[in-house]
């Protein structure tokens, strides 16, 4: 074999593998689809215990807006009780004990709960916070959210029925329409609580809850194994212990909680990372247990399909390197290799085609049908998930063979626009430029070579790396 059908083979087995992933995109859309809607149940005779959770570390933008609007939940005063967990080192701290102080004085039942460390980060937090807490329900809020005066009240009695451990809302978002990143934050996001979490609750398998805007039964909290700090990514190694103890979830997209998106490319990257290194680092630490445990064969490999996906992210920096050979090889091979160009449409167009599917779904079903013209901004969507797949294979490698790490907040402004909070870095934006730079080339050579058929695909990938590395030099 040639080193011309050597690179080929390479190309479209990667394509192969990817196509899987895409199936699986599918699948989630005809789950999504076929969805019933959650019956509300009756409010509960006796409403029980709650406490909001609100964590939070160097908010001066966002964290009094937050408190207030936690005053403002419709619920029993006298079955509320509020914390606001504050691990800040800056002036964050007098700004929430000036909000927290002057409800107090309105006789709420809130307190300011300052650790002199961060030891576990947000788990720990949490778990410092439940010591203390006075409910048998424990909602959660991060400092960017701004939960509506009736989400106890609407979500709350989901939880009275037996076995029910968790309840989540979907993420709603303040900034959308700000700038195309945040368009497309906000359409990658709606895909996770449209699409995603609706098509797991629906088929019986297991989702997580998101680190905020949901409420747990504490129970559920405590035969888990409480909140550990072992992963960057706590809500979700929790959600996956709790379900393996025997408590369900229930998913509720028709409760929206808005929320900020980051404004830049660089507060993206740090938030996409900690994501992703997370996950991988859940993986390593449950998969194990998931596939000895007695669950069904449709959760196990959900479950995988779900906690490997990140893993999608080197796979398309291969592909990355190979597109420009590819199409050298069916170029310079002559007819036989060109022959393979049915193939490669039909793998790549399996692989591109179900997430084009998937995000237009997600568009749809978020704005019922109201944003039609959002789906114009599919390819953006496409692009800017393409071009972080560098920064993204980075966090899957330290997720695999790296420590635990620091949990990097993702910086919030407020609306107030300049913010003094920077993300911690930019990246791989050498790298990303270095891409874009070698696809575009490419792009010149198919185009001098008259072989325009590739140009859509090598276009898409330039694209995404050059704005990723140009948001991330901005």
């Amino acid at each position: 074999m040639g080193l011309y059908e050597v690179v080929l083979v390479a190309y479209l087995s990667l394509l192969g593998l990817l196509s899987l992933n895409g199936l699986h995109r599918l699948w989630m859309v005809w789950a999504w689809w076929r969805r019933h809607h959650t019956v509300s149940p009756p409010p509960p005779e006796r409403w029980p215990q709650v406490t909001v959770q609100l964590p939070v570390f160097n908010e001066r933008y966002v964290v009094e807006r937050l408190i207030r609007a936690c005053a403002e939940l419709k619920y029993p005063r006298d079955k509320l009780h509020i914390q606001v967990l504050d691990d800040s080192t800056d002036d964050t701290t007098e700004i929430a004990r000036a909000a927290v102080d002057a409800l107090v004085a309105d006789g709420l039942d809130i307190v300011l709960i300052h650790r002199g460390d961060r030891v576990g980060f947000k788990a720990g937090a949490l778990d410092e916070g439940l010591e203390r807490a006075r409910g048998d329900l424990i909602a959660i809020f991060d400092a960017d959210f701004v939960p509506q005066p009736d989400f106890l009240e609407v979500m709350v009695p989901h939880l009275m029925a037996e076995g029910i451990g968790m309840v989540q809302a979907r993420w709603g978002h303040i900034n959308a329409t700000d700038s195309w990143i945040t368009r497309a934050q906000a359409t990658l996001l709606d895909g996770h609580f449209v699409i995603e979490h609706t098509a797991r609750n629906a088929s019986g398998r297991w989702f997580n809850f998101n680190g905020t805007a949901g409420i747990w039964r504490r129970q559920a909290i405590t035969d888990a194994g409480g909140w550990q700090h072992d992963t960057l990514t706590e809500d979700l190694d929790l959600s996956y212990r709790a379900q393996l103890a025997g408590w369900r979830f229930v998913y509720l997209p028709e409760v929206v909680t808005p929320a900020e998106l980051p404004l830049d490319m660089a507060a993206f990257k740090t938030q996409q990372h900690r994501w992703a290194k997370g996950s991988i680092q859940t993986a390593k630490k449950l998969l194990a247990m998931i596939w000895r445990s007695g669950v069904g064969l449709p959760i196990k490999l959900e479950a995988t399909a779900h906690l490997c996906a990140n893993f999608s992210y080197p796979l398309v920096v291969l592909l990355s390197v190979l597109l420009p050979w590819a199409v050298v090889a069916r170029i310079e091979g002559g007819g036989s290799l060109r022959g393979l160009l049915r193939i490669d449409l039909v793998l790549f167009i399996s692989a591109l085609f179900p997430f084009l599917l998937f995000y237009a779904a997600a568009i749809l079903g978020a704005n019922a049908g109201r944003e039609g013209r959002r789906l114009l901004l599919l390819p953006s969507v496409l692009a800017l998930g393409l071009g972080m797949a560098l920064s993204q294979t980075r966090a899957v490698l330290e997720g695999l063979f790296g420590e635990v790490g620091v949990f990097v907040r993702t910086p919030k402004s407020g609306g107030v626009g300049a913010s003094a909070y920077r993300a911690a870095g930019r990246g791989l934006v050498g790298l990303e430029v270095l891409f874009t730079l070698y696809l575009s080339a490419a792009c010149v050579y198919v185009i001098a070579a008259g072989y325009i058929a590739s140009l859509p695909f090598l276009l898409l990938f330039a694209a995404g790396y050059g704005a990723v590395a140009l948001g991330s030099l901005r």
